[in-house]
């Protein structure tokens, strides 16, 4: 549906999601099979543990390593 970037030493761990799809909030244009895609962009140096989820729009900055939340928020930086 849209595209994912991946900046340069991405690290993937097993069952990582990139879900670019998305749907319109009004039920109307839903049940009409409207959809919507939204961009991914990770950025250098990322590291996405197992199983995460990356939901449609998100950008995640470069270096990051834990982050956690619905919506997902930053926790604690580490350092490097």
């Amino acid at each position: 549906m849209a595209t994912v970037t991946l900046g340069d030493q991405v690290m993937i761990g097993p069952g990582v999601q990139l879900l670019t799809a998305s749907h319109p909030m009004s039920p109307t244009e839903r049940v009409a099979g409207k959809e919507l895609g939204l961009p991914i962009v990770i950025e250098a140096k990322v590291w996405l543990g197992g199983n995460v989820v990356v939901c449609p729009g998100v950008r995640i900055g470069e270096g990051l390593v834990f982050a956690a939340g619905n919506p997902c928020r930053v926790i604690r930086p580490l350092a490097p």
